[in-house]
């Protein structure tokens, strides 16, 4: 539990030594988290985007942003995205990850708006092969209070671990490492609840070589 660690406030989400999982509520004080999300919505563009799954074509349902270094490319289902160069707010969020015990380098970081209760993201890993066999992904959530969904991958080692429900709120930071995105998958669904917008920034390293490959 020493990645991201400050002293007391990480939880372990997984008795799973080979999968960690770690929350860390609050990461940014309510005021602090305010400040950034009003400077994002001056920032950075989201925009609606198109995947492929099982040879079809549909829009996501949420909107997205990528930035990051030059050559940061990725792609998954079909989609493929350069990136924006870093903002100010983006490139202060990361150089305050990277300060943090434990941390690796980010160069860059996929950004998901959630409108409404209405958006969401379907049960998946981030796997693909440009992120390397042990990814570090560090998600920063801001805006509304959204469910996040944990399960294990059938088949996998992990298969006997249970399903795990967090309420991810403003501020909060979620960091997955080890084999986590091997052995499990994740979600955050739709929910009939009256929620605000949320905005969900997923730091992680993207290897240049292997851009073109992924699954949603």
């Amino acid at each position: 539990m020493s990645l991201f660690a400050e002293p007391g406030r990480p939880q372990a989400v997984l008795a799973d030594p080979a999968s960690p999982v770690v929350l860390v509520p609050g990461w940014l004080p309510p005021a602090e988290a305010d400040g950034v999300l009003e400077r994002l919505g001056v920032e950075v563009r989201c925009e609606p985007a198109e995947v492929t799954l099982f040879g079809q074509t549909r829009p996501i349902p949420r909107l997205q942003a990528w930035h990051g270094d030059a050559g940061a490319s990725y792609r998954y289902s079909g989609l493929a995205m350069q990136p924006a160069p870093w903002t100010p707010t983006l490139q202060a969020l990361r150089e305050r990850l990277e300060r943090l015990r434990g941390a690796p380098r980010f160069n860059s970081v996929l950004i998901n708006l959630y409108r409404d209760g209405r958006d969401c993201v379907g049960w998946h890993a981030d796997d693909e092969r440009e992120l390397g066999a042990q990814p570090v992904i560090a998600s920063l959530s801001l805006g509304a209070t959204r469910r996040f969904h944990l399960k294990a991958r059938p088949g996998s080692a992990a298969a006997v671990s249970k399903p795990v429900r967090l309420e991810l709120a403003h501020g909060d930071l979620l960091v997955m490492r080890g084999h986590s995105q091997r052995d499990y998958l994740h979600c955050a669904p739709r929910t009939a609840r009256d929620v605000g917008p949320r905005w969900n920034l997923t730091f992680r390293w993207v290897g240049a070589s292997d851009a073109t490959r992924g699954s949603a």
